[in-house]
């Protein structure tokens, strides 16, 4: 689970990051970064969710 947060809080440092120097320079490969990475961050945190929905559902049977 620390690992988990640890890499939580670099995909928001790293999008964060991207963001204020798009918004500082105004070049559009920085936007394309912060969007890739948030879409990347999502993806990991729904596959980390269904982990532990398939937890809690099979941890009766055994």
């Amino acid at each position: 689970m620390l690992i988990m947060r640890f890499l939580l809080l670099f995909a928001v440092l790293a999008i964060g990051g991207s963001v204020i120097l798009w918004s500082l320079t105004g070049n559009p490969r920085y936007k394309t970064w912060a969007w890739k990475a948030f879409r990347a961050t999502v993806v990991m945190l729904f596959v980390f969710l269904a982990l532990f929905a398939i937890e809690r559902v099979l941890a009766p049977i055994a």
